[in-house]
């Protein structure tokens, strides 16, 4: 059954690019329908990618390819909770390697402009530390990052 939510984002022509990069970089993704326009439209052709049906990580998402009116702004993202090092470092390396580019604190942007935080579970767990001491060493090495380092994060937790 089709889910009754689906995220649309919104793209200049660059859909079904977008679409097939987060298939094979993300576990658990994958490119479904791939729809064209059926007749001219104002910023596309008949047989144009119009839309195009995929899954992030089992969320189910609509890349409409409507043209360069709007961005994508850090007011939505994708927040990947990650278990390892070599997790955050693959899923960060592909983005920033595709022509994306790094932020603060592990939040990332890739070559459509959609925003993604790579972020560790290490990072979720020490930062909701009943200990507020070890909670605030945590978030301040954080605020020193831009991919988040595990170890960094641990070492900051023990003080």
């Amino acid at each position: 059954m089709p889910s009754k939510n689906t995220i649309c984002l919104w793209f200049d022509g660059t859909a079904e690019e977008a679409a097939r990069f987060y298939a094979k970089t993300f576990p658990n993704s994958h490119v479904g329908a791939i729809q064209r326009a059926p007749a001219d439209y104002p910023n596309g052709k008949q047989g144009d990618v119009l839309t195009v049906e995929f899954t992030v990580m089992g969320v189910p998402c609509l890349g409409l390819n409507g043209g360069p009116i709007f961005q994508h702004s850090e007011a939505f993202s994708f927040q990947v909770a990650t278990d390892t090092q070599e997790e955050t470092d693959r899923l960060w390396n592909a983005i920033i390697d595709n022509g994306g580019q790094a932020s603060a604190c592990g939040w990332c942007k890739d070559k459509w402009g959609l925003s993604w935080q790579i972020t560790p579970r290490a990072l979720t767990t020490a930062m909701a530390d009943p200990d507020r001491a070890a909670a605030k060493r945590v978030f301040e090495a954080m605020m020193t990052m831009s991919k988040i380092d595990i170890a960094a994060i641990e070492a900051a937790h023990r003080g």
